[in-house]
């Protein structure tokens, strides 16, 4: 008489994210925060067109007026 035996299977290993990409999620605050690089490189477009133009200012206008352009204000 023949008897049958169990075959075992085994379960592959559990692991954290194995051989899986994750997305990172966005996160938006609605706002658009520009990086001090950005104003920088708008700043100085605003200061050469205004040099261009022949108008008088300070760099300290020009950066504000760069972050109210980039943020939307």
């Amino acid at each position: 008489m023949k008897t049958s035996k169990a075959k075992t299977v085994s379960k592959p290993k559990k692991t954290s994210d194995a051989g899986i990409t994750l997305k990172k999620k966005k996160v938006t605050t609605g706002k658009n925060v520009p990086g001090e690089e950005e104003i920088r490189e708008k700043a100085r477009e605003i200061y050469y067109e205004r040099i261009a133009r022949g108008e008088h200012g300070t760099p300290e206008s020009d950066w504000r007026e760069a972050e109210e352009l980039l943020r939307g204000s």
